[in-house]
């Protein structure tokens, strides 16, 4: 992912399933819902690449995306 994130243009998403993100930044929490410490893990690892994270819940996932900086 740390690959994925560093290469993602501009504009485009990488989505990542409620399961993924609970194995990947907060293991052995519990799920559904996706725990508070796995969204909190994920938002951090994601500005570590600049990019923002937002959970959609009733989509059960989570997207990583490069904003557009102001012009």
């Amino acid at each position: 992912m740390d690959d994925v994130l560093t290469k993602l243009p501009l504009r485009i998403g990488a989505y990542v399933p409620d399961d993924l993100l609970e194995d990947w930044f907060a293991p052995g929490t519990g799920m559904n819902p996706v725990s508070a410490a796995a969204l909190k893990a994920a938002e951090a690892y994601g500005w570590r690449f600049e990019c923002e994270f937002k959970y959609y819940p009733n989509r059960q996932e989570g997207v990583f995306w490069k904003w557009v900086p102001a012009i």
